[in-house]
Order: C-alpha cells, then structure tokens, then sequence
C-alpha cells in the first residue's frame, strides 16, 4: 500500500499541474453543457440536431487532439532534457499538421453533412427532416471554429507540455463566459436580439473559441520555449522521422476511436428518438464529471513524460504507479456523487418523460463505470508517455473498435433487447479492457528515453 500513497511534496506536484488542467477541461466541459441545456430548452428535437452534429464534430476534436500527443510526447521530454530547439520543432509539426486536418475536415463536413446526420435519424420522416435541418444550421456555423478551435489545441497543449497550465486555463474560463452569454442573448433573443435558437448556439460557441485562440498567442508569445517557435524553419529530418514514425499511430488511434465511438452512437440511434435524446444527455452530463479522469491522465502523460526525459526511470515508474491510484481513487468519489444525482440532473432539459426516465437510468450505469475508465485512462495516457504509440493503437482504438463498437452493433442489429440493457452490456466489455491496462502498466513495457539521442 506504501507503493501507492505519496508524499505531501508528490501531491503538491502532481496537483500544481492538474489543477489547472481539471480547471480548464472543467470550463470546456461546462461550456458543452450549458450549451447543452439551453439547446435543450428549445425541445427535443433541436436538443438531438445538436448533439448529432456534435458527435460527428467529436470526430475531428479528437483527431485533433490524437495529431497533438505525438510531437506533444516529444515535447515534453524535450522540456524535460532542456532542449529549446527541440520544443519549437515540435511546435511546428504540431500546427502544420493541425492545419492540413483541418482544411480536409471543413471540405469532408461541407460536402456530406447531410448525409452523415441521416445516418443517425431512423424515426418518422417529419421528426427526421426538422432535427436535419436544425443540425445542418448548427454545423454550417460551427466550421468556422473549426480553425481558432485547432490553433487553440496547438497552442494550450505547448503551454501545459511546457510547465504552464495557468494561461490555457485562464483562457478556457474566460471562453466559457463569453460562450454562456452570447448564448444566452442569441438562443433566446435577448436585450433586443434576434431568437436564433440553434444558429445563435453555434456562433456564441465560434466567437468564444475566438477569444480562446487569442489569448492562447498572447501567452505563447510570452513563453520562453514557445515565442519563436511560430517562425516556420526547416525541422530536422530525423526529428520529424521520429516524431511521424510515434505520431501517426496515435493521430490513426485518435481518429479511428472517435469513429468508433460515433458508430455506437448510430448503432444506440437505431432504437429511436428517445434513445438519441438520453444518450446524448448522458454522454454530456458523463463529460463533465469525467474531468478529473481526463486531466490526471494528460498529468501522468507530462508528468512521466518529462522524468523520461530527464532519465530518472525508476523515479517515472513509482510516479505512474502513484497517480493511477490517485486517479482510481478520485473517480470512484465522482462516481458515487453522480450516482447519487443522476434522477435529479435530467429534470433540468425540456424533454418527454420517457428520455427524463431513460436519461437517469443511463448515468446511474455511466457513474459505476468512472472507476473502470480511470484505470484505462490512466494505462493509456502511462503507454504515450513512453512513446509506446503502436501499442497504445491496439489497446485503445482497436480494442474499441474491434470488442466495443461491435458489441453495440450486434446488440442493437440483431437482439430485441432494450437500449438499457444494450447500453449496460456495452459498458461492461471495457472491464476487460482495464484489467489489460493494469498488467501493462505493471510489467513497465513503456519506459522508454525518446529523445536521448535526438
């Protein structure tokens, strides 16, 4: 047991940099939320328009984010061994690559929007045509953050891996409250404004990602690490061999899961519009709480990450080992408090009784599962610390794809069951899928000094 708990000066350090983070993801989440709510309030049909486009924008977030961890290993141990030179190219690769996804994105969302939001609608033709409209009006809007929303993902994500976690906080913050009160005044039509209803959500979230980018450059451009990085010079080859080689399985692992994830969304679709409305209020209301297990992870991710760096192995080991409990631990809190509040969060959205009812039971299952997915959370975030991409390809998209993704699709295609219990037997394929975290975690296949000869 000694093994696990730290020190006083451990919990400081470790806290120092999640904090900051659980504070930003925080305000992101809560972002998603309260646009979630006041969407809500406009009826169910808009409220699942919405959350269809989301799921499919989900796509290219988490892209995002995979095209960052790669060069975003690096750069954390980089920062570890000092090396300036070695966090600007990192930089670089990351907004190049950022860039070029982005512009393939907004043609791919452009082009076949419609098509991809009817995967998702199987009820009657009238319900289905108005929730399309009302997505097709939010996504046209949303393509425009598409670039402020990458440039902000290059730019946080080079602070944090650069030992400032403060500033993107601070921007997410301020981003939340510009985001709540354009919503507020567009969604409704408030102080003399328009009613825009869907349309005034997605530019409240445009401008807010905006000002998020803005003040994201401003704090780069202060950063020792980071204030010439955006001058676009020639990264060395051998760098960028390295960083493609551990890069693309991640960037591949990114993409492939948040399709898996999308397509067990279509599969829960197939079950109706009262299944679609409680997902989505679960899956928003799970995000949130689910904060802490996010920010832990990407802390292991920097945290291991630099003592690699900085070649203090058997010091990396017993600090993964510390904040997997710590993490374990901490969602096991959260999810007895979601537990305990799931019939209560529900009553909020205006939507019929049966998603209310649905909704509730859903969260109660998504509650005991945060512990299960802290462990693998944790595995997954141990294994990309240490460059291990290729493994962490297999164990989390594949494995997602292969067990998770299939199990909804079978359920869903071939049984009668109740989306309930289809939902619970979903949930339940990832146990397997921790307990391999665990062992891989333990046997410390990950440790590995990546940049020692770079």
């Amino acid at each position: 047991m000694k093994k696990l708990i730290g020190s006083k000066g451990f919990y400081k350090m470790v806290l120092a940099i999640c904090i900051p983070i659980v504070i930003q993801n925080g305000f992101t989440n809560l972002a998603s939320l309260l646009d979630n709510i006041m969407i809500g309030q406009l009826g169910t049909l808009s409220m699942s328009g919405v959350s269809i486009t989301n799921q499919l924008l989900q796509v290219f977030n988490v892209t995002i984010f995979g095209a960052m961890s790669g060069p975003g290993i690096f750069m954390a141990q980089f920062y570890g061994k000092k090396n300036k030179e070695g966090v600007e190219n990192c930089f670089r690769i990351k907004l190049m690559i950022g860039l070029i996804i982005t512009i393939l994105a907004i043609f791919l969302f452009y082009t076949f929007g419609n098509q991809l939001i009817s995967l998702y609608l199987n009820d009657n033709p009238s319900d289905s045509l108005k929730t399309l409209n009302y997505g097709m009006d939010y996504l046209k809007i949303m393509l425009i953050g598409l670039i402020p929303f990458v440039i902000t993902q290059v730019y946080s994500s080079s602070l944090r891996e650069t030992g400032n976690t403060v500033l993107p906080m601070i921007a997410s913050i301020i981003a939340v409250i510009v985001n709540f009160c354009i919503n507020y005044i567009l969604i409704f039509g408030r102080f003399g404004f328009p009613q825009l209803g869907v349309t005034g959500a997605a530019i409240g979230t445009v401008v807010s990602r905006v000002a998020e980018m803005s003040i994201n450059i401003i704090g780069g451009s202060r950063n020792l690490y980071l204030k010439d990085a955006i001058k676009m010079k020639k990264v060395p080859f051998d760098t960028t061999k390295e960083m493609l080689k551990r890069g693309l399985p991640l960037l591949c692992n990114e993409i492939l899961w948040s399709i898996s994830i999308a397509l067990i969304s279509q599969s829960y679709s197939t079950r109706g519009i009262i299944a679609v409305a409680a997902i989505n209020i679960t899956t928003t209301v799970t995000n949130f709480f689910m904060i802490v297990c996010y920010a832990m992870g990407n802390s292991i991710s920097i945290v291991v990450g630099q003592q690699l760096g900085a070649g203090e192995i058997e010091k990396a080991k017993d600090y993964d080992l510390k904040m997997l409990f710590m993490n374990f631990v901490m969602c096991l809190a959260i999810g007895i408090v979601l537990f305990n509040v799931s019939s209560l969060i529900p009553q909020i959205y205006n939507t019929s009784l049966e998603v209310k009812a649905l909704a509730s039971q859903l969260l109660k299952i998504a509650a005991c599962m945060l512990p299960i997915i802290s462990i693998y959370y944790s595995s997954y975030f141990t294994m990309r610390a240490g460059g291990k991409t290729f493994l962490t390809f297999l164990f989390d998209s594949g494995y997602t794809f292969v067990f998770t993704f299939m199990s909804a699709l079978l359920l869903t295609r071939l049984t009668s069951l109740l989306i309930l219990t289809i939902y619970l037997l979903v949930q339940c394929v990832d146990i397997p899928k921790a307990t391999l975290g665990l062992v891989l975690v333990r046997k410390g296949i990950w440790v590995h000094n990546i940049v020692s000869d770079l």
